[in-house]
């Protein structure tokens, strides 16, 4: 039970920060519907599956590099991890909760640095826990995108 337990821990705050986030996307199928978006955008339902997907992976990377070195050997990449979290979830207050689309514009670039800078430390305590965080960088690369454009498309929503 104790080497299941940090991995468990690690789970849960992946998780916490996505039901953090998605506590401002209760309305946010709705919103997405009535929004004028590129036709590259990909349909609601895809978001939930991708995301679980990815915060599972997002936990098993931090819990790989907490294996690796514990908190004080590896404090900035967990600090780090923590703090991008926190930025995962203030997103989709301000695009969905707030509906504030430049500030989640801004606050978008500084997750995917924020993230970049996550995979690079988890990359220097273990590989594997980096390889795991490209997809996420990946999504939020693609949603960064997708942000300026129903942005730009949507002026009167925001």
């Amino acid at each position: 039970m104790t080497k299941t337990l940090p991995l468990i821990f690690s789970f849960a705050i992946s998780f916490a920060a996505a039901a953090a986030g998605g506590l401002a996307t209760r309305t946010a199928p709705e919103f997405y519907a009535a929004l004028s978006r590129p036709a590259w955008a990909p349909p609601s339902w895809l978001f939930g599956p991708v995301w679980t997907l990815l915060y599972a992976l997002m936990a098993i990377a931090a819990w790989l590099v907490w294996k690796e070195r514990g908190w004080s050997g590896a404090r900035i990449a967990l600090g780090l991890y923590l703090l991008q979290l926190l930025a995962n979830a203030l997103w989709s207050w301000l695009f969905f909760g707030w509906r504030r689309g430049s500030l989640a514009e801004f606050e978008i670039v500084v997750l995917l640095a924020l993230i970049i800078f996550t995979i690079i430390a988890f990359w220097r305590v273990r590989p594997l826990a980096g390889i795991l965080l490209l997809p996420y960088v990946a999504w939020v690369a693609f949603a960064a995108a997708l942000t300026f454009a129903i942005v730009q498309r949507n002026p009167a929503m925001f």
